[in-house]
């Protein structure tokens, strides 16, 4: 089975979050930030910064942890965010170097 990640993103004032799943987090951050799919949310609310991510090793878990998130308060993804990225940076360059080896 597929490994599977689920990650936020936000706008330049952190005020919109968007969390989403995907088997390849380096290509899925493109696409939002490139605004691919011009009718998507991410699109439509200028979603282009990668503020935290998870990797599982099958894509079931991926998504079931997706579900937790999307369900839980938006404070709750603040904190997720606060414990992985306090800063709120942009994380793309960082995953480049470990997902365009793979």
């Amino acid at each position: 089975m597929k490994a599977g990640f689920i990650y936020i993103m936000t706008n330049k004032n952190d005020t919109t979050l968007y969390t989403g799943v995907t088997s390849d987090l380096y290509s899925r951050i493109l696409k939002h930030k490139e605004k691919l799919y011009q009718l998507s949310f991410t699109a439509k609310y200028n979603l282009h910064k990668l503020v935290y991510w998870e990797s599982f090793q099958e894509i079931g878990d991926a998504i079931y942890r997706e579900k937790q998130i999307k369900a839980g308060s938006r404070q709750k993804k603040i904190d997720l965010i606060l414990s992985m990225n306090p800063e709120w940076k942009d994380l793309t360059d960082e995953i480049k170097d470990i997902f365009t080896d793979y």
